[in-house]
């Protein structure tokens, strides 16, 4: 160590102690502060009896009054360790604290490392080789440390502990076994970091990509490589786990870092690893550029753009026609209507997209492998929108009327803010598992970030989204363009029932991918009976009396017969294990063990990550990949294609997706052999990009 390196250090060391010891003096002027003790301690052994020359694990246990807490080897910003001066007899040894994995606590701007509840410090007590079986000594020990709460206080105590030398009893104190498991055990995997605007620890563990911890978190064994108050994400590539974290003032470009990483899985369990991390290469992970303000900007930026781009895309294309309908029925009027309208729709639209966020990232901390479109990975989601847009194309075809959503000349008396409204949450909806260009950087961001920021990315999206539809409704200009109110409305009415109908025929087909034909059978049965029922129900409102109840109870049996035909589509569907042909050429599913295993025989790999409900998917397989000049490169190059089909939820294909910074497919990723990563390719594909990619052209 430099003397300068030295002298920092020194500084350091003495403004802690100065902290503390400021601490420490307000402790008898704050707040009629009680004058006993805030810890209990006590010595345990785990046997109490010692082999000569054998070792008896101690346990010091501080009993912490609630609201209190102790202190890591490490303190954090602030705070002293706990200490233990051994007095044993002639040829005695106590070894190091063994620390078991601290709690972080923020106190203001500070962050501590430390202990709550009844922490067990573990010390290995040796006797020497020399001791006379039968006799009894006396451990002795002088403990200390710093307690905290809104204050700090100082308390020390001396612990006797009796042992009888002879053979080592074969029963143990159970409690030592949980103590041990909260020890930082020596990682099987491979660390390095990366240190640049971030600070990026990498744990080269396939397993964990699978097993997806829940939590990570890093805590240095010294003060200052991290910044402790500043959140930590987590993320994940392709090879393993990346925590980022905002670096501190004394970690070195190619110095070490040493700590301990706390891994918290889905159920709850903790498991610790210790860290000796050098630097190295570290994949990418998702997490977006540079700062978090930086990136938090670029990510509204992004979402704002791709929520504007989501309305071309072929996902929203069959409920414009609500959209038209809604605005063409208020050209030429005083603008009121529309404008309410807009901000229906723009509120529906923004709602839903803060609500699916919402269940997204709460699944996500749950434990949950999903991304965004996971609303259509479970068959009777599936079937329940095919329902709902088919009921859509029943109404706009005047099976029946619902207020808000009826046409012609009915239009230019009702303000349609309902139905304005839920046009917003349909659209929102059918347009979920459709991801535009800068839509998917925004939401790869958004879900490795803190909650809030991540519903602020969802927020920016829905704003972008409805954005358009808003802005006719506020522009007289644009308003005006639309034609005058008439029969043309009612005819325009009945011919868009016709893309709803074939949006529910995209739907039945995604649920065959998903669920067979009975999944089919069972949805075509539930459409005829829905079909049945508000067809009922429409013809018996003109009946007397007993006709309509004879009516609702005819309907009621419809419905209830169609629920339960959907309700056949809760059995859990076995996942299928044959990768789909989209390209009219040889593919093989793709799973991490057999991409690695063509990578490991330098083969070239191009692979697709799709799904059935995905139209961006299914345009650029069919209008790029499945064209002969992609489909000769292919051959010609021997590349291998691997298909990751995200029909149904697969979480091996989820860490694919989450270890390239993407929250839902489409996505295209070319390995060249013997590259390192591979090379990601637009989501909306050219025979052009394809061709250069994989070097054909």
């Amino acid at each position: 160590m430099s003397a300068r390196e030295g002298y920092s250090a020194s500084m350091l060391r003495s403004f802690r102690f100065s902290l503390v010891m400021l601490l420490a003096a307000a402790a008898p002027a704050a707040a009629q502060i009680d004058s006993a003790p805030k810890v209990h301690a006590r010595l345990i052994a785990e046997h109490d009896t010692v082999a000569p020359g054998g070792t008896v694990t101690v346990a010091l246990e501080q009993d912490i009054r609630a609201g209190w807490h102790t202190y890591w080897r490490n303190a954090g910003d602030a705070g002293a360790p706990t200490e233990i001066h051994w007095t044993l007899p002639p040829g005695w040894r106590a070894g190091a604290i063994q620390w078991p994995y601290p709690k972080a606590e923020a106190v203001g701007p500070l962050m501590d490392y430390g202990y709550e509840g009844k922490p067990w410090l573990l010390v290995d007590v040796s006797a020497p080789r020399d001791a006379k079986p039968g006799d009894i000594v006396t451990l002795k020990a002088a403990a200390s440390w710093l307690v905290c709460a809104e204050v700090c206080v100082p308390e020390d105590t001396t612990l006797t502990l009796p042992l009888r030398i002879g053979a080592a009893a074969s029963s143990a104190d159970p409690a030592f076994a949980a103590a041990r498991a909260k020890l930082p055990i020596k990682s099987p995997w491979p660390m390095r970091y990366r240190l640049g605007e971030a600070l990026d620890l990498f744990v080269e563990a396939a397993p964990l990509v699978a097993a997806h911890p829940a939590k990570a978190e890093f805590f240095p064994f010294a003060s200052g490589p991290v910044k402790g108050i500043a959140p930590q994400a987590l993320g994940f590539a392709q090879s393993g786990l990346v925590l980022r974290m905002q670096p501190g003032k004394t970690l070195k470009a190619r110095g070490a870092l040493q700590g301990v990483l706390v891994l918290t899985s889905t159920d709850g369990s903790v498991q610790a690893l210790q860290v000796d991390a050098r630097p190295g290469a570290v994949p990418d992970a998702g997490f977006g550029g540079g700062g978090d303000d930086i990136g938090l900007l670029f990510a509204l930026l992004f979402a704002f753009v791709g929520g504007l781009i989501l309305n071309l895309m072929p996902c929203v294309l069959p409920i414009l026609a609500m959209k038209a309908l809604a605005l063409a029925s208020h050209a030429g009027s005083d603008g009121y209507h529309a404008r309410r309208e807009g901000l229906a729709y723009g509120l529906g639209a923004v709602l839903s997209f803060v609500a699916l966020g919402a269940a997204v990232i709460a699944l996500r901390a749950g434990g949950a492998a999903i991304g965004w479109g996971f609303q259509l990975q479970e068959p009777i989601a599936v079937a329940a929108f095919a329902i709902l847009i088919f009921a859509v194309g029943l109404n706009l075809s005047g099976v029946f009327e619902l207020p808000g959503f009826s046409g012609g000349d009915s239009l230019t008396r009702r303000s349609g803010a309902t139905g304005a409204f839920f046009t917003g949450v349909l659209a929102v909806a059918v347009a979920a598992p459709c991801t535009a260009p800068f839509m998917a950087a925004a939401l790869g961001y958004a879900l490795t970030q803190p909650a809030l920021t991540a519903l602020a990315v969802f927020l920016a999206l829905g704003i972008g989204f409805a954005a358009p539809f808003v802005a006719v409704g506020f522009s007289p200009r644009l308003l005006a363009m639309l034609p005058a109110p008439g029969m043309w409305m009612l005819r325009l009415k009945q011919a868009f029932a016709f893309p709803m109908y074939g949006a529910s025929v995209w739907l039945v087909w995604v649920l065959a991918n998903e669920s067979g034909a009975n999944g089919v059978a069972a949805v075509l049965g539930a459409m005829v009976a829905f079909g049945l029922a508000v067809w009922i129900w429409t013809i018996s409102r003109s009946a007397g009396p007993r006709g309509r109840g004879i009516g609702a109870l005819a309907t009621l049996l419809a419905f209830i017969g169609a629920l339960a035909l959907l309700a056949t589509l809760l059995v859990p569907i076995s996942a299928r294990t044959q990768a789909k042909d989209v390209i009219g050429a040889i593919s093989q599913p793709y799973t991490p063990a057999r991409l690695a295993a063509l990578r490991a025989a330098k083969r070239p790999v191009f692979v697709d990550a799709t799904a059935a409900w995905c139209i961006t998917c299914l345009v650029n397989e069919q209008a790029v990949l499945s064209q002969a000049p992609i489909r000769a490169a292919f051959a010609a190059r021997h590349i291998a294609y691997l298909v990751a089909d995200w029909t149904s939820r697969d979480p091996a294909i989820t860490a694919l997706l989450e270890a390239h910074g993407r929250p839902g497919v489409p996505l295209y990723l070319y390995y060249a052999p013997g590259a390192a990563d591979a090379v990601i390719l637009p989501q909306i594909l050219t025979e052009s990009e394809v061709t250069k990619t994989i070097g054909a052209d």
